[in-house]
């Protein structure tokens, strides 16, 4: 483990129960014994989840988003970047995009937290009314900021509710500025950076994720060549425009799983040659087959 995997330990001694006193809800969520996901109604790009493991929660896989959660309940346990890291209750994970890792509890009482994930192009967004538009990175994934802690509660406490566009709003704005505090900026060659040509690219992909790219595609609406455009699209999105169609495929993928679709289906609508093509690209993403994911989301669905 890390030297400033545990930094703040005897800090985070903060608020983690997420709901009011006496929601019968969240206390049998605790008690319960079944692994399960519950995932909130997605609204304007951002996602958030509930998830409960005893035992290893997720196959090393990546996304590309940057992943914030709060741990609730149990050690949540994690390895990325090549070392070995902890998240005890009240403390806070930030996975930064296309970051391979893993996760799991750490103790057999078992594990609770829940995880917002952001598009680096609206954390981009957020800062462009700051001296930056570059993307946020903090060298240690487990923080016990005070402010950031109180500020994830306030989105996370009813994922089961839409946020609105006016919370989603100003949770973005004061999430970037928290990120941008306890973290730093990596900005090598952004004054050349042509961020009209990929937001045109970026917008391209989000529209033909069920069709063929070609790469030529691209050079031609940025007018740029494949490599510049390779370079600076990983720079402002965190990943690279191949990965980037990808994760726009899979998210379609996961919205029919979640609407009964099957397998096949599901993936021959989002783009994918077929069903075995998409439940491999979906087990590196999100660290389990399509199969287990939906298994997990329906047995939450349940509770």
């Amino acid at each position: 483990m890390s030297a400033n995997s545990t930094k703040g330990i005897r800090s985070a001694r903060v608020r983690t129960n997420l709901a009011p006193h006496g929601d019968s809800r969240l206390e049998r969520l605790c008690r319960a014994n079944e692994d399960s996901i519950r995932v909130a109604p997605a609204e304007g790009g951002i996602e958030r989840i509930e998830a409960r493991f005893k035992g290893k929660g997720f196959d090393p896989h990546r996304h590309d988003t940057y992943a914030i959660g709060l741990t609730l309940n149990g050690v949540q346990t994690f390895r990325y970047r090549g070392n070995s890291h902890a998240s005890l209750p009240g403390q806070i994970i930030v996975i930064h995009p296309d970051e391979l890792h893993d996760g799991g509890a750490g103790t057999q009482i078992g594990l609770r937290y829940r995880m917002i994930y952001i598009q680096p192009e609206d954390m981009r967004e957020a800062l462009e009314a700051t001296s930056t538009r570059c993307l946020p990175h903090l060298a240690d994934p487990v923080c016990s900021d005070p402010h950031l802690q109180e500020l994830l509660r306030g989105c996370l406490e009813d994922i089961e509710s839409e946020m609105g566009e006016l919370k989603r709003t100003s949770f973005l704005a004061e999430l970037a500025t928290c990120l941008s505090r306890v973290g730093s900026h990596d900005s090598p060659g952004l004054g050349t950076m042509d961020w009209c040509a990929l937001e045109r690219c970026a917008d391209f992909l989000k529209e033909s994720f069920s069709e063929p790219v070609r790469v030529s595609d691209l050079e031609k609406l940025a007018d740029l060549d494949r490599f510049t455009l390779s370079r600076q699209f990983r720079r402002a999105y965190g990943t690279s425009p191949h990965r980037y169609l990808l994760m726009r495929r899979l998210a379609h993928a996961k919205h029919l799983l979640a609407k009964g679709k099957p397998l096949a289906d599901a993936a021959l609508e989002s783009g994918f040659a077929d069903q075995s093509h998409m439940t491999r690209h979906f087990r590196r993403t999100f660290g389990m087959p399509p199969g287990a994911w939906r298994q997990l989301t329906t047995a939450s669905e349940g509770d």
